[in-house]
């Protein structure tokens, strides 16, 4: 009898869609977006959909500044040993520029963090760099070489690398 009377005691909907949130994601995501077109909000696991959507605009800056760090670490490996100029190192810049528009695409407020996040960037990317080159940390720039326009646009980096 105490079973039944606790059972009936719990909140409806919550517990179950907590509960569906920790089991499987991507069914209680499903499940927040059929409620949401519904027009039931008051059955939305409202913690969690914050929590959600907090991870999910932390992720995409993460994701910006992670493929930052990639693209200034090329830049710098290209102005340091412009002989060494691969195609592979050409292909990743144009793939994080291309990666990295299409973020901004998708959400353009964070364009306004891009100056930040590349300042934040360049030390890994020079440790990155170091790494990759076989050249001292100090051997780099201790302070970016690039402008914000250098490192985002295609330009003709092999003369860029010689001249930035």
């Amino acid at each position: 009898m105490d079973d039944a009377r606790s059972s009936a005691s719990l909140p409806s909907e919550k517990p179950t869609e907590s509960a569906l949130y920790e089991a499987d994601e991507v069914a209680w995501i499903e499940e927040q977006v059929r409620l949401l077109r519904a027009g039931r909000l008051e059955e939305l696991d409202i913690p969690n959909l914050v929590e959600e959507l907090e991870e999910m605009a932390r992720s995409q800056r993460r994701e910006i500044s992670s493929r930052l760090v990639v693209l200034i670490a090329h830049l710098l490996k290209m102005r340091a040993q412009p002989r060494r100029i691969t195609r592979s190192w050409r292909v990743t810049v144009l793939e994080q520029r291309d990666a990295i528009a299409a973020l901004l695409n998708d959400s353009p407020s964070l364009r306004r963090e891009i100056p930040e996040r590349i300042e934040k960037a360049y030390p890994p990317a020079v440790k990155r760099a170091s790494t990759e080159t076989g050249l001292a940390t100090a051997d780099f720039p201790k302070t970016l070489p690039f402008t914000v326009e250098q490192i985002l646009t295609d330009h003709d980096d092999q003369k860029g690398a010689h001249s930035a």
